[in-house]
C-alpha cells in the first residue's frame, strides 16, 4: 500500500525522490519505496526525513508509536520516555478522558494530536459538559520567541504556520462553557498536558524538534514538588495569555 501522506508532503514541498534522498543520506530508491509501496524506514531516518519535509513523523509513518517507559526514580515519576515519538497517543487521549476536574495544555502548536487523534475536541467537549475545567494556551504565531524557535529547530516558518493550525484546530472550541483558548509568546521550556492528578510534560531542546526530546509521566502525589512546580508554570504563562476571541481570525 502506497504513503499518499508522504506522496502529498513531497509534492507540496517540491521535493524529489531523488532530492529527500540526498537530505536524509538514503538511496533514492528506498525513498520510492517509502512512497509506493509504504515502506516505513528506520525511526532515526523517518525523524530526519520528516524534520526536512516539516511533517509530523508518526503522521508520515504511525506504526513508528511504540512506549519505551523506564523505572521511576521518583515517586511522582511513572514513566519516562526518550524522546516523545515513543508516547503511544493512547497515553495522551487516555489521560485527557480520565479527567473529572482539570484539563491543561500549553504548547506552541502540538497539532499532532488533532492529526492522531481527530476526536479531540469532542473529547474535550464531554469532559467540559461534565464539569472540567479546560484550557489550553498555544504558540501566538506573531511571536518573536516562536519563530526564534523554529530558526532554531531548522524549521524555517513552518513552526508559526502549525502555531495558527493548532488555533484552526481548537477555535471551534471557542465559546464553549469551562472551555478557554489563549495564545502566548512566551519562551517555552516545556510543552505540559495535565489532566486533574496527571501530567505528561515533553522537555523542549536547543535545535530539536519537540517529537525528538524527552517526556516524563508524573503523577501527583503528597509532597509533590515536580509536579506542583510544573502546575505554578503552566499558570504562569497563562496569565500573560491572550484570549482567543469565538471567531476571531
Amino acid at each position: 500500500m502506497s504513503n499518499e501522506r508522504l506522496r502529498a508532503a513531497l509534492a507540496a514541498g517540491g521535493w524529489t525522490h531523488a532530492g529527500l534522498a540526498s537530505k536524509v543520506d538514503v538511496d533514492p530508491k528506498s525513498v520510492e519505496r517509502w512512497v509506493n509501496l509504504g515502506r516505513t524506514p528506520r525511526r532515526e531516518t523517518a525523524m530526519r526525513a520528516a524534520e526536512a519535509i516539516g511533517e509530523d513523523v508518526f503522521a508520515l509513518w504511525p506504526t513508528l508509536r511504540q512506549a519505551r517507559a523506564a523505572r521511576a526514580v521518583s515517586p511522582e515519576l511513572v514513566a519516562l520516555y526518550e524522546q516523545r515519538a515513543d508516547v503511544p497517543t493512547t497515553a495522551f487521549v487516555d489521560m485527557l478522558a480520565a479527567a473529572r476536574e482539570r484539563i491543561d495544555v500549553l504548547v506552541y502548536a502540538a497539532v499532532f494530536l488533532h492529526e492522531a487523534y481527530p476526536g479531540l475536541n469532542e473529547l474535550l467537549r464531554e469532559r467540559a459538559a461534565e464539569g472540567c475545567i479546560v484550557r489550553v494556551a498555544v504558540g501566538d504565531a506573531d511571536s518573536e520567541k516562536i519563530q526564534q524557535r523554529g530558526r532554531e529547530e531548522k524549521f524555517g516558518h513552518g513552526i508559526e504556520s502549525r502555531c495558527r493550525l493548532a488555533v484552526m484546530h481548537y477555535r471551534p472550541l471557542t465559546g464553549v462553557s469551562g472551555i478557554e483558548l489563549r495564545t502566548h509568546g512566551t519562551t517555552l521550556y516545556n510543552s505540559i498536558y495535565r489532566a486533574d492528578d496527571q501530567m505528561l510534560v515533553n522537555a523542549h531542546m536547543w535545535g530539536v524538534n519537540a517529537y525528538g526530546a524527552p517526556v516524563w509521566h508524573l503523577r501527583r502525589n503528597k509532597g509533590s514538588r515536580m509536579f506542583d512546580a510544573y502546575t505554578a508554570s503552566f499558570d504562569a504563562v497563562w496569565e500573560t495569555a491572550q484570549p482567543v476571541q469565538e471567531g476571531s481570525e
